[in-house]
């Protein structure tokens, strides 16, 4: 009879759906080392080799593509049954991943996540950032990679997972002081569409958000600068590298710069994003938690 841990299942699920050990054994909270030794120890029990290693490429074996459905299947057994515990227990205990964006400072999360933390001692919370901004954060949601996020998408670009609207900000237009519409009490897009943009990178949510608008709304722009923290971008229209439309939020305090508000505004909307179906009671107080302390009626 074979007794396979399931911490090795867990293991190899990541890996079999990251095609990556690396990103696996960050997904897993564990070392690569240890996430290898885990894979090796399943294979001796399978009797056949999971993956096929290379120095450049991961991929699953023939056995791998049997096994994956099976280990995914006892993986979230195993989920379910510690959720049931944690539940008839009363306390509410676990680790959540959370996904973060830039530029979040606004939120006063340090201090939102630290009334968490009070109320909720036996959870550990965790942080990490996407390099593919909110679309790689929605991704990371639908794979388990992270168990809570936030997220600067559209809520009608939120397919497949849980999400909850915090915040709706319009976006203004960061301009040079001595741009021809830095006094104006006003601007129309389609007078700066001559200029140089300084944006977010491709995938981004401020950037798609703007991106999307424009597209609707018939008109192109062009983006010679991009910057993946959307904090730094007034700097850049200080350097007078370009024009910026960012979230109001972000221009606050800027300085150096003539903040504008735009005639006809794009939006920009921050959720928090979990997956669908059943969470872990942790998740779900979280959840709530930001709900009731960062969400506003949106604009």
């Amino acid at each position: 009879m074979v007794t396979v841990d399931t911490r090795h299942l867990e293991f190899f699920v990541a890996v079999a759906e990251e095609l990556s050990f690396t990103r696996a054994a960050t997904r897993v909270q564990a070392v690569q080392s240890t996430v290898s030794a885990g894979i090796s120890s399943l294979e001796r029990e399978v009797g056949a080799p999971l993956f096929v290693r290379s120095t450049r490429h991961v991929a699953l074996s023939a056995a791998g593509r049997a096994l994956l459905p099976q280990a995914r299947a006892a993986v979230e057994a195993v989920t379910q049954m510690r959720h049931l515990g944690a539940r008839a227990g009363g306390r509410v205990q676990g680790t959540i991943r959370i996904g973060m964006l830039t530029n979040l400072e606004s939120l006063g999360l340090p201090e939102v996540l630290g009334d968490f933390h009070r109320e909720h001692p036996a959870v550990d919370l965790s942080m990490r950032t996407s390099p593919r901004g909110s679309t790689g954060l929605v991704d990371d949601v639908r794979r388990s990679r992270v168990d809570v996020a936030f997220c600067g998408l559209a809520l009608g670009d939120l397919v497949g997972v849980h999400a909850q609207l915090l915040r709706r900000q319009p976006f203004v237009a960061v301009l040079p002081p001595e741009h021809a519409h830095a006094r104006g009490r006003v601007v129309l897009v389609e007078d700066l569409l001559d200029e140089d943009f300084i944006e977010m990178p491709v995938g981004f949510g401020t950037r798609k958000a703007v991106d999307d608008w424009l597209r609707e709304s018939g008109l192109r722009r062009r983006v010679t600068i991009e910057v993946p923290d959307l904090s730094t971008v007034p700097a850049y229209v200080v350097a007078g590298l370009g024009v910026a439309l960012v979230p109001e939020q972000t221009a606050f305090g800027a300085t150096g710069v003539a903040v504008v508000p735009l005639a006809r505004r794009p939006v920009w909307d921050l959720s928090v994003i979990a997956r669908l179906g059943d969470r872990a009671p942790a998740v779900d107080a979280l959840l709530a938690h930001l709900a009731a302390r960062l969400a506003e009626q949106p604009r």
